[in-house]
């Protein structure tokens, strides 16, 4: 594990004159890992749930059903656990997407990235959301890890996961890229026509589309 506190790192940052608007950005985000899957984080990083499929050869039964809405969790042949999307049924979902967008496409725009807790509160309600299974919560070093990732990085306004208790409208804009957010806010959001969201408005969520298979260099502290 590496902390915020490597020389080498320390002096990139103080150099780095991008980091003087990282500031809006907590000095950490969460993620939270359920304990069947801390073996191969450890080993291969954190990947998306679209990366796991690519990664593995598994039957089109289960790949359909892995990428379609997902009413409970699935264990996959190769031991990987991908969590269920209850709080997001297609109709509730389809009820609050904008722009012509299909609910399996917002399924598949969140199965290609990885998500990170941005505030604490909501993050200790995911935690009691999966207490009934072992998890593992991983505390990450979210400068470092933007400044390794900003080209695919991004934030969200709200919990992008769920649908369910009248629902914030989404679309494809709700994924907002880490250097427009930092540039402009919640400019690139907003509808055409609209008012923003507050730049003071907090993001829930970080984003990263992909894999980070370094993802251990910016642990900063595992909690089993």
């Amino acid at each position: 594990m590496k902390g915020s506190g490597s020389g080498d790192y320390t002096q990139w940052l103080a150099a780095c004159p991008y980091w003087q608007i990282m500031r809006p950005l907590p000095a950490q985000v969460f993620h939270i890992a359920d304990a069947v899957n801390w073996p191969s984080i450890e080993r291969d990083g954190l990947l998306s749930t679209d990366a796991i499929l690519r990664r593995s050869r598994f039957s089109p039964e289960i790949e359909s059903a892995v990428r379609a809405h997902r009413p409970k969790a699935i264990l996959l042949p190769n031991g990987a656990y991908v969590r269920d999307q209850a709080p997001m049924p297609p109709n509730a979902l389809a009820a609050c997407l904008e722009d012509g967008l299909p609910p399996r496409e917002w399924y598949g725009l969140l199965n290609a990235c990885v998500f990170f807790w941005i505030d604490p509160e909501r993050l200790e309600r995911h935690r009691h959301a999966l207490r009934g299974r072992a998890q593992v919560l991983l505390t990450i070093d979210a400068l470092a890890l933007v400044a390794a990732y900003r080209d695919i990085a991004f934030v969200t306004p709200f919990n992008v996961g769920n649908a369910r208790r009248k629902p914030a409208r989404r679309s494809l804009r709700t994924l907002v890229p880490i250097d427009q957010w930092l540039a402009n806010g919640w400019a690139s959001e907003a509808v055409d026509g609209s008012r923003p969201r507050s730049r003071q408005h907090s993001p829930s969520e970080l984003a990263v589309r992909g894999s980070i298979p370094d993802i251990m260099s910016y642990v900063t502290k595992v909690t089993v």
